[in-house]
């Protein structure tokens, strides 16, 4: 995994260490870093502690940590060393490029160094390789020293430390661990790292078939893109088109009916113009006549005049212009669909007049303490048609005439039809001053007096033909509309006395079922027997 030379400074190897992260860095390189990066003699000063500390790897900026002794612990990368040699000259000559190596004393050597070696006499029976089919330092015979011991080399294999060590390792600080031959352990070892090397394989090529699918689904959503894009381009286009052709189509409305109402202020003109020219004609005439004429020839031409005069003040003509300016545009109205879209605004050629909007419903007058109750508003223009379209500013107060600070907040709710309902629910009962304004003015009506009633009283009875019936014929039941029967009954019976011909309440005597009871509260046993017929 290492390279020729060190990936920080580019120089050749010095003493590699491997990181954690199974990146290689010369041992200088390693003495400037600092602790997540830091340098200089921060870093000197960190490196020479014994604690342990995490660094930034330089070349994957992962964080790891340093063991306990610093760098001198790391693992030494011997495959960097060997990589180093593979790469340097002949190390008899020095001049040409090594090509073999000796695997009896681990020379590197260039092709003619490897004749002459071949050919003397003590290093005749040396074998030698090609320099590509060595694989480490053992392999091509190079022995590895003891870093504790310079001068024994690491033949054993501590357990219990998971370590290489020396013969005087084992009778040092390594005494009493288990420990065997390389040749004897590197079997099991290189078994148990093949196996995590095929896990760690497969995990590649998970991730290498996730990482297609990546550059796939980045490829489709590309591909997705452009085709939302055209879609999007093509619902614009034809989006502007449609609103292109309505605004063509609203100009066209808007110039049709600037010609209409042009139209109808120049009839009224010309009728009003034609008018005037007659009565001036008709005043002329009478004044000459009266100035100039004799008593005679007035009186003979009297009839003419003021049946001429009559017939012209009799003429109806409108004081105002026939039409008004009550073109607005309303940009969030609907308005229906142009080219397949949904278009927005309207021209509304309607205003509205207060003075035309009117008030409607049963209750506008009459209401009920706690009861939800209301009316309706109709908006109507200035010729008194109905407006159909909501968005009016509508105000509406309710306010007790005795208590000013109990007034009622009533709430408006826009049909969007020209109409509004009015909700309202009043606390108190009493009097109240109703004001219902658009644009600030009165409408129809307006203002109007509310009469709040206490609320609505239910029955306490039961609504029954006969006391007879509704009691089971028992003597001491009685009825509010006052009928007895004979033989000692206090109720009311069909056909006797005091009955009222038809159903009716017996707490009150009212006819109508659905009516408001108007007997006051039982307060003697004679009057709670009028209610017995409910329990009963």
């Amino acid at each position: 995994s290492s390279g020729q030379r060190c990936p920080v400074c580019a120089e050749p190897w010095v003493s590699p260490r491997l990181l954690p992260c199974l990146h290689s860095l010369c041992v200088p390189c390693l003495r400037r870093l600092g602790t997540l990066g830091e340098t200089g003699r921060a870093a000197a000063a960190a490196a020479a502690t014994t604690a342990a500390r995490s660094v930034l790897c330089p070349v994957c900026d992962s964080e790891v940590t340093l063991p306990p002794g610093g760098i001198g612990q790391l693992t030494p990368d011997y495959l960097a060393l060997n990589r180093s040699r593979e790469a340097a000259g002949c190390d008899l000559c020095a001049d040409g490029a090594a090509a073999r190596r000796c695997l009896t004393c681990g020379a590197d050597l260039c092709l003619f160094c490897c004749q002459a070696h071949r050919r003397q006499k003590k290093t005749a029976s040396h074998a030698v390789t090609e320099l590509e089919n060595t694989k480490d330092c053992n392999q091509a015979g190079q022995p590895l020293f003891c870093p504790s011991h310079p001068t024994e080399e690491l033949r054993l294999f501590c357990e219990q430390c998971d370590q290489p060590v020396c013969r005087d390792c084992v009778v040092d600080r390594h005494r009493q661990h288990p420990y065997d031959f390389i040749g004897n352990v590197i079997h099991r070892h290189g078994d148990a790292l093949r196996d995590l090397l095929k896990s760690t394989q497969q995990h590649m090529g998970t991730l290498e078939d996730v990482l297609g699918q990546i550059d796939d689904m980045g490829g489709a959503i590309c591909s997705r893109t452009e085709a939302v894009a055209t879609e999007i381009c093509l619902f614009a286009s034809g989006y502007v088109k449609a609103i292109e052709e309505h605004r063509d189509r609203l100009l066209k409305q808007l110039e049709d009916l600037k010609v209409q109402k042009e139209n109808l202020l120049h009839l009224q003109k010309a009728q009003l113009q034609q008018l005037l020219l007659d009565m001036r004609t008709g005043v002329e005439f009478t004044e000459h006549l009266l100035t100039s004429g004799s008593e005679l020839e007035i009186l003979i031409t009297k009839g003419v005049v003021a049946s001429r005069l009559a017939k012209l003040n009799s003429v109806a003509y409108n004081t105002h212009p026939s039409v008004d300016d009550g073109i607005q545009f309303s940009p969030r109205e609907r308005a229906g669909q142009c080219c397949g879209y949904e278009v927005f605004g309207t021209i509304l050629n309607k205003v509205v007049d207060p003075a035309r909007c009117t008030l409607h419903g049963e209750d506008l007058h009459s209401a009920r303490q706690n009861q939800l109750t209301g009316f309706t508003l109709l908006c109507n223009d200035t010729m008194g048609e109905r407006m159909g379209r909501g968005g009016e500013a509508v105000q509406v107060t309710i306010t007790h005439k005795d208590k000013r600070d109990r007034a009622v907040k009533p709430t408006v709710c826009d049909n969007g039809d020209g109409t509004y309902h009015i909700s309202y629910s009043p606390e108190e009962p009493g009097l109240y001053a109703v004001c219902v304004c658009v644009k600030g003015q009165h409408v129809q009506g307006s203002p109007f007096t509310l009469m709040v009633k206490n609320k609505f009283r239910e029955h306490q009875g039961v609504f029954h033909c006969c006391t007879f019936c509704s009691s089971g014929g028992q003597k001491a039941a009685r009825c509010a509309c006052g009928g007895t029967m004979p033989g000692g009954y206090q109720g009311c019976g069909h056909g006797h006395k005091g009955h009222p011909g038809c159903p009716h309440w017996s707490c009150c005597g009212q006819v109508k079922e659905s009516s408001e009871c108007l007997g006051g509260p039982p307060s003697d046993t004679s009057q709670r027997s009028l209610l017995r017929t409910v329990a009963l």
